[in-house]
């Protein structure tokens, strides 16, 4: 690279020598001065040195253009005039390209009309030189104000799922559910990457918020991802984001997590080369982006879950063992609904109480009757499983144990009768009842289920390989 190109990582310095001010500081962040005044870029890298991580210095958008291309930068301080092409051009291309951190455009001959250009080119501000310190580092901080909101906009809006009060698994006094409120009391505080493992239905997402809720980290996002996706491409660019290319840029959920926790759902589905890729991630604290060959720090605390046993996935080599034991550092396991029966009174009444006004309807009274037979039953979906009965017997108005939900019907025949089930064989029959209460909707099966389509169908076709059928 040509001399002019100078870079600063401040990450050593700045915990030494903090500046004088906290306003501008940016100290996760990374910066890009591009000016043809060499005066200008000294400037402007010995003040932004001590206030962000790193901070890279250009004479002209041509080499501004190389810097992006290996590194990846928050925030661009962009003069206007520059040899080649000019400072609103490159921000025309680099909008073009995907770039969608902040750019503050600097220029000595500004004009309205040049100003309505960069406004209109995508500039975050424009400011007029010379300029006093206060004035860069303000401009800065609101640039930085709206990067976080703008992370926090999109965490928001990705977030549709359920509210957590309507699926909490913490209702109850039972031993199992007073042994998980005391584990999260004491895990939540710590700093460490926490593995939640239980059955489907047992509110390991919901465990992962309250981690996150009473943490230090409780005001910063927390990000949850299915590892289910369709590809390991897809995957690998929803996590760690792209660099620039063909295909535009943009950050992963690791970047839009930054301070807080990502949750990752179905950790046994994540696809070997993701796998490695995460093992990186949590051995560096550091992401490379899809299509760059620079890494970027992440501050980011781990929580995943599994409905499978990962050991068994790594016992069958589906799971790479070194991951399995950087995701397991502290273990939880989720008790299902049937080692806590004594919790299905007091659920049933918490579900009662919230879903009949969500639903516009009445409340209902489930007498002790319905109740024994509610808690004689094995739950194969858990808690999910008995809120969606509840949410059922609201809509259609009656409490109908028997005959409401297909797969009540087996826990009522005579017990002389009824011969020993395993679990195996009761998750297949009540996953077959809702596929064939969907006509077959494996899609629409996965999410009344709250699985992956790819986990729905990984099983139903173990199951028909077992049968010596198709599906």
């Amino acid at each position: 690279m040509p001399a002019v190109m100078t870079a600063i990582d401040t990450t050593a310095s700045r915990a030494t020598a903090a500046p004088a001010s906290g306003e501008g500081s940016w100290p996760e962040g990374a910066i890009l001065v591009v000016d043809d005044e060499p005066g200008m870029r000294n400037f402007l890298v010995k003040t932004l040195a001590p206030r962000c991580r790193f901070v890279a210095a250009a004479a002209s958008a041509e080499e501004g253009e190389r810097w992006m291309r290996a590194q990846r930068f928050d925030l661009v301080i962009l003069d206007v005039a520059l040899p080649g092409i000019s400072g609103v051009q490159w921000l025309q291309a680099l909008r073009a390209q995907g770039y969608g951190g902040e750019v503050i455009l600097i220029t000595a001959f500004a004009s309205l009309d040049t100003a309505i250009e960069a406004l209109r080119a995508g500039a975050s501000d424009f400011i007029l030189k010379p300029f006093r310190v206060p004035q860069i580092l303000n401009a800065i901080r609101q640039c930085h104000e709206r990067a976080r909101l703008r992370r926090e906009n999109f965490v928001l809006r990705r977030d549709v799922r359920p509210s957590p009060s309507q699926d909490t698994p913490l209702i109850g006094d039972s031993p199992a559910t007073q042994r998980v409120r005391a584990a999260i009391e004491r895990i939540a505080p710590m700093p460490s990457t926490v593995l939640i493992q239980g059955e489907s239905g047992t509110g390991k997402e919901l465990v992962a918020r309250a981690l996150h809720a009473r943490s230090p980290r409780a005001g910063a996002p927390f990000v949850a991802v299915q590892c289910g996706a369709p590809s390991a491409e897809q995957l690998a660019h929803e996590l760690f984001g792209r660099a620039s290319g063909s295909h535009g840029a943009h950050d992963g959920l690791f970047v839009y997590a930054q301070g807080g926790t990502l949750f990752l759902d179905e950790v046994a589905d994540l696809p070997p080369p993701v796998q490695a890729s995460l093992l990186r991630v949590l051995e560096e604290r550091q992401i490379r982006p899809v299509g760059s060959q620079q890494t970027v720090p992440v501050d980011v605390r781990v929580i995943a879950a599994t409905n499978r046993p990962l050991a068994d996935e790594v016992a069958a080599g589906r799971f790479r063992e070194d991951l399995y034991f950087r995701l397991r550092v502290v273990d939880l396991t989720l008790p299902p609904l049937r080692e806590r029966r004594e919790d299905i009174p007091a659920l049933v009444r918490h579900f009662v109480e919230t879903l009949a006004p969500a639903l516009g309807v009445a409340p209902l009274a489930v007498d002790e009757e319905a109740m024994a037979l509610l808690q004689r039953y094995r739950w194969p979906g858990n808690v999910r499983e008995l809120r969606n009965w509840v949410e059922r017997s609201l809509i259609l108005g009656e409490v109908n144990v028997s005959a409401l939900y297909p797969p009540l019907r087996e826990p009522l025949r005579p017990q002389a009768a009824e011969a020993p089930l395993d679990l195996e064989t009761l998750q297949r029959r009540h996953i077959q009842a809702v596929l064939d209460s969907v006509g077959g909707d494996k899609t629409r099966a996965a999410q009344l289920l709250g699985v992956s389509r790819r986990t729905l169908e990984r099983r139903v076709a173990e199951w028909a390989a077992q049968d010596g059928t198709t599906r």
